[in-house]
This record gives C-alpha cells, structure tokens and sequence, in this order.
C-alpha cells in the first residue's frame, strides 16, 4: 500500500467538500493551493477563497501564487514533496506542475466525459434537456479535459433541476468519487481508460452575455432549460419593454405551461399573482425576476410595487 502525501488544488464551495472529506479520511494533505484573495462586496475588501477559509480552519499551509510557474512558487510546491496532487475546480496547469508529483495529478469534473469538457458542464447538460450526467476522475494531460479517465458516476438531471441544485449533487457525489479514486491510487489498484480521440463530443462552451440571452422565439423547453440551466448563476437575462421603457433583466425561476395561445410571442400576461410569458407553444411562467439595481423577487413579492402595463413584453 503507497502512503500519500497530497497537495490540493481548488478554489469555490465545490471544491471544499471533496477537501473535507479528504481530511475526514485522514489522508495526509501537506498542502492547500487556491486562488489569491479577490476584493469582494460594496466595500471592495480583500476576500479569501473558499478554500483557503477551510483549510486555514484545518491549520493546513496554503499556497496562492498568481503565476503557476513562478520560480518560487514552484520551489515551494516542490518543497511539499507531495507524490499526488488533486484537483477540483482549479485552473489549467501547466506541465511544471501536475508532472511533478510520482503518481500524478487527477481532477475531478462534473461531467461524464469525453461529454462536456470545458468551463461550464454543469451548466451545459441542463441548458441541453439532457436526463443524465455525472462526475469523472481522470489523470490531467497536456490539453483540457482529455486524460486518462479513472472513475465515472452517472447521475440523474430531475425534471426540476437547476444549475444549483445539480451543482450540489455533483458536489457530494464527486467528493465521494474522489475517496474511491485515492483509494485505488493508494492500492496500486486502477485501470485506465483512455478518452476517444476522433469523434464528436459535446461541449461545455464559456458563458458569456450572448449565449445567456433569452430568445422568446424558441420552443418552450428549450426556454426553460435554458433559464434553470442558468440559475442561479450566471442567470438568463432578457430586455423587458414595460411602459415605453426597455431594460434589462435577470430571469432565475421559472415553470412551463403547455397551452396554444394567440398572443405575440414575449407578450407578458399577468393573472392570479403569475406573470406569463407568451411563447409560440405555451407560456414560460416566471416565478423569480430581478430588474436593474434591485434585488431578485418571486413573482408575487414583485407584484405588490411593480406594475406591468398593456405594452409589457419580453424581447
């Protein structure tokens, strides 16, 4: 049996789990890497990760470099001796770093790969219709995502999933995918697959401010997916034309109704405290809506001081 010494890579609250349980196992982990402090807040004050905040709580040393392949930085990880790195929600390594450590450096990603490499899969299956996804372990190469696969678990996409709530199903179950795959490194116990090369797969592109805009002129189900597969971060937006006045709004929580309707296509119905969007094959009902400089409201919280008037619609 190999003994283990592990430095972790992460940053955000996914990350954190799969290090709790980590030290709830009692493995050795000589040492914590995440992102520098960022300003955070109305007052712009210098904010730790949650990463660091946790491993600080665990007494364990924390490295924060800002260029991965700084001279001292390096000489700092190298001086760890670690002999296998983990990493979960970091950034791209360069060679310097995940082929330093004797058995290697393996990620965990929230996908089933080869499917939905990239920056956002947890987003992406969501936003596809997709009913399955799952988490993959899988020894880090020279590109994105492409490794030798150790581990995979499939996990099922609920009807009502958000981005949110798939997030924090992937989170424990991959913090449980990453035990397995310590313990078989450990016993010298793991079989390789290796991702295929030559065909097409889905991809977990960037968010950006395009491929997060509502298009009304969409079926129904590609709406809906669309906002939940945003929610709640980054969040779907829309231009909402209320009043002779067009402005830009988040959109976090909605249902679907199944309905033929002769309104045009954005036009905004509101009836028994709901707000309806009319689509070509039924009608996207919001049940959460942020506008420009407020904090995001469910619908009947909205209702009470805001008022939709005959021209309102979503373009």
């Amino acid at each position: 049996m190999r003994a283990l010494r592990i430095v972790f890579m992460g940053t955000p609250d996914f990350a954190v789990e799969t290090l709790k349980q980590i030290i709830a196992n009692n493995h050795e982990v000589v040492g914590v890497i995440t992102a520098p402090d960022r300003p955070a807040g109305r007052g712009r004050k210098l904010k730790a990760s949650a990463v660091k905040e946790y491993a600080q709580s665990k007494h364990l040393k924390v490295l924060q470099p800002t260029n991965l392949k700084d001279e001292t930085f390096l000489e700092e990880l190298k001086a760890l001796n670690a002999n296998l790195n983990i990493v979960v929600a970091f950034r791209m390594l360069p060679k310097l770093v995940w082929d330093m450590p004797e058995y290697g450096t393996f990620n965990l990603h929230a996908s089933l790969l080869p499917d939905y490499r990239g920056a956002a899969p947890i987003n992406w299956a969501i936003i596809n219709g997709e009913k399955k996804t799952g988490i993959t372990t899988f020894f880090i190469d020279e590109k994105i995502d492409t490794g030798q696969i150790i581990l995979q678990e499939e996990v099922a996409i609920e009807e009502n999933d958000t981005a949110g709530t798939l997030h924090d199903k992937l989170m424990v179950q991959g913090a449980l995918l990453v035990e397995e795959t310590i313990q078989a490194i450990k016993n010298d116990n793991i079989r390789l697959i290796s991702q295929p090369k030559e065909e097409r797969f889905k991809t977990a592109y960037k968010l950006n401010r395009e491929n997060t805009k509502i298009d009304w002129h969409q079926d129904l189900s590609t709406i809906h997916n669309l906002i939940r597969g945003l929610s709640p971060y980054p969040s779907a937006w829309s231009e909402l034309h209320n009043n002779g006045k067009t402005e830009n709004v988040k959109i976090y929580g909605v249902s679907s109704v199944v309905e033929p309707n002769n309104f045009d296509i954005g036009k905004i119905i509101v009836e028994d405290s709901k707000i309806k969007v009319a689509v070509r094959d039924g009608y996207i009902l919001i049940d959460k809506l942020q506008l420009p400089g407020k904090k995001a409201m469910d619908a009947k919280a909205l209702l009470n001081g805001y008022n939709f008037f005959r021209d309102a619609r979503m373009l």
